[in-house]
């Protein structure tokens, strides 16, 4: 068991990012890990840069991120020649990071104009329907922008109470995690899976069922907490209030139209097959999915056209978020093309270890596996790279996932979605949520706190849906 764990962090430091390309021209039944190294570098650096070193990585995560990417690409060029590897890059860039980042930059900006004025008494009760509210947000504008819309009317509801910092965290919990699970809107790694071919509703369907249970106990759990606070609070000196209440207004109501828009354009390339498709050096580029694009950076620029700069400010809008999230997966999406390569080769491959620890003796997946291994990465690296890992390592063909291996499929996107809440790095709302808390004053946990909230709360809960769902 140790040693099948040693390997699995091994493989998966050097693997958590079946992002990129098909890497067509490249030997993945030859290459070592060594080929590895470069993504494993640039996820190290990612989640340890801003603990370790948060001066020098705010200031130069762009150039780290370059550095790494180079480091991936020119040993290709050399070993492989300059056209497989210019081939597989642009693979990656072409027909998933351009359509991966788009989508986020447009989720981003419009939810960004979207301002929720107003202020609330924060009672439990009042809290719980804040936060389900914020759930059922999540899948429609993706984590990052149900967050950035909710987080501070949650704050300014419990400004005056002493007891604040569990509302936070529950907030991560359920609105910056759980609650994307049920639409490729809600989280990344749902997205790169309808990029690589999972249908549009195929996880509101099959995750459904996984995301009432786990999210309607982490909410109950959250009620009994708050009442005990509340209860605590009774006695206590009063603090005065800084945000009286006042009546809630939502502000940037067109907003709203074009997000809309943005699901029909995703809906509309699912549906619109013209059979129409132009290369560009070797890579066929289909019409419904450059349409799309197209579409959805419309919309998004016509919202920052209409919507009013106050807005934004009081949204605390700026352009520094979306930035790192488009430079460090451009160098995400570029080195994992070597480890797709391996990943693709199987039990031939240098990842075997990794392939055996989620099959199981008769052959078949181990979705039990799949779900605990998916998550336990997804805690400490990005959960979109850890999905299309084993999403990889489950065949890769979306098809047969949705249809044969379903329950599979079922178990790596909860694990990729749920857990990427057990820290403050699983998710990219999850670090945001926790500097804006502390920025307005809330006495938030530090990492390792928040851990001791997570393992309490949801590994217990996650224990209970993974027997429930994937044994």
């Amino acid at each position: 068991m140790a040693a099948g764990l040693a390997t699995l962090a091994f493989a998966t430091l050097f693997s958590v990012t079946a992002f990129a390309a098909e890497s067509h021209a490249l030997p993945g039944d030859v290459m070592s890990l060594w080929w590895a190294v470069p993504f494993a570098g640039l996820l190290l650096s990612i989640a340890t840069g801003p603990l370790l070193f948060p001066h020098v990585w705010e200031h130069h995560y762009g150039k780290i991120t370059m550095g790494w990417a180079l480091l991936a690409i020119a040993p290709m060029a050399w070993a492989y020649g300059a056209s497989a590897a210019t081939e597989s890059v642009l693979h990656a860039v072409l027909l998933e990071y351009m359509s991966f980042i788009i989508l986020l930059f447009a989720l981003f900006t419009i939810s960004g104009g979207i301002l929720v004025a107003g202020n609330i008494h924060g009672t439990p009760l009042m809290n719980a329907g804040l936060l389900l509210i914020g759930a059922m947000l999540a899948s429609v504008v993706g984590t990052t922008g149900a967050s950035m819309i909710m987080i501070r009317p949650i704050i300014r509801a419990n400004d005056n109470r002493p007891f604040n910092a569990h509302v936070v965290i529950f907030f991560i919990f359920l609105v910056s995690n759980i609650g994307g699970s049920l639409t490729p809107l809600g989280d990344p790694p749902l997205f790169v899976g309808f990029l690589r071919g999972v249908e549009f509703f195929w996880t509101t369907i099959h995750i459904l069922p996984d995301t009432l249970f786990v999210g309607g106990l982490v909410l109950a759990v959250f009620l009994a907490m708050d009442f005990y606070f509340h209860g605590r609070e009774e006695g206590a000196p009063k603090i005065k209030d800084p945000t009286p209440d006042s009546k809630i207004r939502i502000r940037g109501l067109p907003n709203i139209v074009l997000l809309a828009g943005v699901i029909a354009a995703i809906l509309m390339s699912a549906a619109w097959k013209p059979g129409a498709a132009f290369s560009i050096m070797g890579v066929e580029i289909e019409i419904q999915n450059l349409a799309r694009d197209i579409v959805i950076l419309a919309l998004a620029l016509v919202s920052l056209a209409i919507s009013r700069k106050e807005y934004r400010a009081a949204n605390g809008f700026t352009w520094g978020p979306i930035a790192e999230v488009a430079k460090l997966f451009a160098g995400i999406f570029i080195c994992i093309v070597p480890v797709i390569a391996i990943l693709r080769a199987g039990p031939s491959g240098a990842l075997a270890p990794l392939v055996a620890l989620v099959t199981g003796a008769d052959g078949q997946p181990n979705d039990l596996a799949y779900f605990w291994l998916t998550g336990a990465l997804s805690s400490f690296l990005d959960n979109a790279p850890t999905y299309l890992v084993f999403f990889e390592l489950a065949g890769g063909d979306a098809q047969k996932l949705m249809t044969d291996l379903a329950s599979t499929l079922a178990a790596i996107s909860a694990g990729a979605v749920f857990m990427g809440a057990n820290t403050y790095v699983g998710n990219a709302p999850n670090f945001m949520v926790y500097a804006i808390a502390r920025h307005q004053g809330v006495k938030m946990p530090g990492f390792f706190g928040y851990m001791l909230w997570s393992g309490a709360v949801l590994i217990p809960i996650f224990i209970l849906a993974s027997l429930l769902f994937f044994r």
